[in-house]
């Protein structure tokens, strides 16, 4: 499923027009978006939790020439599942 296609389905159980329903995505991701940059983390109860990891700069290796090169320190977003959509998916 892509973005259209969720837009669609959102549609479709709202019983609302697509345009509605793809300014309310659209709105939830900027939301989402917003607190993971402000370093927030945002839970949705039942689906999951959205969060910032700290990744520490490190060492790694160049494949081509085997060269030590150095990788810096990022943020990078973190899903974790909640318990009912892990249980859905058993």
């Amino acid at each position: 499923m892509n973005k259209t296609d969720l837009i669609e389905h959102i549609a479709r159980q709202a019983d609302i027009s697509k345009a509605s329903a793809a300014r309310a995505l659209d709105s939830v991701i900027d939301g989402i978006t917003a607190s993971l940059v402000q370093g927030e983390s945002v839970s949705l109860v039942g689906f999951g939790s959205f969060s910032v990891t700290r990744r520490a700069a490190r060492a790694g290796r160049n494949p081509r020439t085997g060269a030590v090169i150095r990788i810096g320190a990022t943020s990078m977003p973190r899903f974790r599942p909640g318990k009912a959509l892990r249980d859905a998916l058993v």
